[in-house]
C-alpha cells in the first residue's frame, strides 16, 4: 500500500470568540483522539503531540470571523465518527448530518457533519472500505 503524502499542513480559523471555540473543539475534537497542543495570546492549536495542524484565532477588532469553511478531521472508526457527533452537538454545535454511510463519496465513507459556532461546516470521516 502506498504511503499517503499530506496535502494541507495546517489549517486555521479566526473566531468570534476564542474562548467559547476553545471549549466547542476541545470537546468536539477529544472523540477522534485530538486536543490542545499549544495556547498563546489569542490562539489555540488542536492536534496529537508534536503536530499542531488545526488552529484557532481571535478575530480582531473589526476582522470578520471565518464562516462557511469545511473541515474534515479523520476519525479511527465508524465509532469515532459518533461520538465527535454526539460531543459536538453537547458542546453547542448545530446538526447538519448526523452520522452515516455516504455512498456518493464511495462506499466505505463514513461522516457526520456539524455547524460550529462561527457557522463553519466540521465534519468527522472514517473511510472504512473503499471497495
Amino acid at each position: 500500500m502506498a504511503v499517503r503524502r499530506v496535502v494541507v499542513d495546517h489549517v486555521g480559523l479566526v473566531v468570534r470568540d476564542l474562548a467559547a471555540s476553545r471549549q466547542f473543539y476541545a470537546a468536539t475534537l477529544a472523540p477522534l483522539g485530538f486536543g490542545v497542543v499549544d495556547e498563546e495570546g489569542d490562539g489555540v492549536a488542536f492536534g496529537v503531540a508534536g503536530i499542531d495542524d488545526f488552529g484557532l484565532n481571535q478575530a480582531r477588532p473589526g476582522e470578520a470571523p471565518s464562516t462557511r469553511v469545511h473541515v474534515a478531521f479523520v476519525a479511527e472508526d465508524a465509532a469515532a465518527v459518533d461520538a465527535f457527533h454526539a460531543a459536538a452537538l453537547a458542546a453547542g454545535g448545530r446538526d447538519k448530518s448526523a452520522p452515516g454511510l455516504r455512498p456518493e463519496y464511495h462506499a466505505g465513507y463514513y461522516a457526520a457533519f456539524v455547524w460550529d459556532p462561527d457557522d463553519n461546516n466540521i465534519e468527522a470521516v472514517f473511510h472504512g472500505s473503499r471497495a
